[in-house]
């Protein structure tokens, strides 16, 4: 199964494009599950009023993710009244979604991963204590890690371990390419925003 990134950003707009920030993510997961894609959030950053995102991070998993590039990618102008400013006159409020390929940015690779046993911390007693049942992943290649002790299985740890570790390092990907993604949309603001690949009239 092909996997994207999906991120997307109000390119330090005002609160109204933050907004559509949130409304898009909640077209995009809607869509997704039509599909039957299946998609998870991330990384999410909040806005400043409730129900706004600077920012979010999405990443997407199934046969037909190409449907989501095809209609997503790009400039999304949101047309509606300010839900914020009763009086303000502009009406028209931009976003920005970048869809990158996981194997476009730095590869995966599980034998990237090293593992060491640890002993588990936490209730269960002495027998917890003593048996060597936590698993703690490295990723060599970025120096990330976490660890996994949620079982008693020392195999069901490091099941847990890698899964974790991948989208750890998956976020890290997915932050970097936002960083350069936000950094480009503000500078090109004027020039992106007259390209908008879609246009969208609803309330916000």
């Amino acid at each position: 199964m092909e996997q994207i990134i999906i991120q997307i950003t109000s390119g330090r707009g005002p609160a109204e494009c933050c907004r559509v920030v949130a409304r898009l993510q909640e077209k995009i997961i809607k869509q997704a599950k039509a599909l039957k894609i299946n998609i998870k959030v991330l990384s999410a950053t909040r806005g400043d009023l409730n129900g706004t995102l600077s920012s979010t991070v999405l990443l997407a998993e199934g046969d037909k993710v190409n449907v989501l590039t095809k209609e997503w990618e790009g400039t999304v102008q949101w047309i509606a009244q300010s839900p914020y400013r009763k009086f303000h006159k502009r009406k028209n409020w931009f976003a920005g979604i970048s869809i990158s390929n996981v194997q476009s940015t730095q590869q995966w690779e599980e034998r990237d991963v090293t593992f060491e046993t640890c002993r588990s911390s936490g209730p269960g007693g002495q027998h917890v204590n003593k048996t060597e049942t936590a698993v703690r992943g490295v990723h060599r290649p970025t120096g990330l890690q976490v660890v996994a002790s949620d079982s008693r299985s020392q195999w069901q740890n490091k099941k847990l371990c890698l899964e974790r570790l991948k989208e750890k390092f998956l976020l890290a990907q997915a932050n970097l390419l936002l960083s350069q993604q936000q950094d480009q949309w503000q500078e090109h603001n004027e020039l992106v925003r007259g390209e908008a690949v879609k246009v969208i009239r609803e309330e916000l």
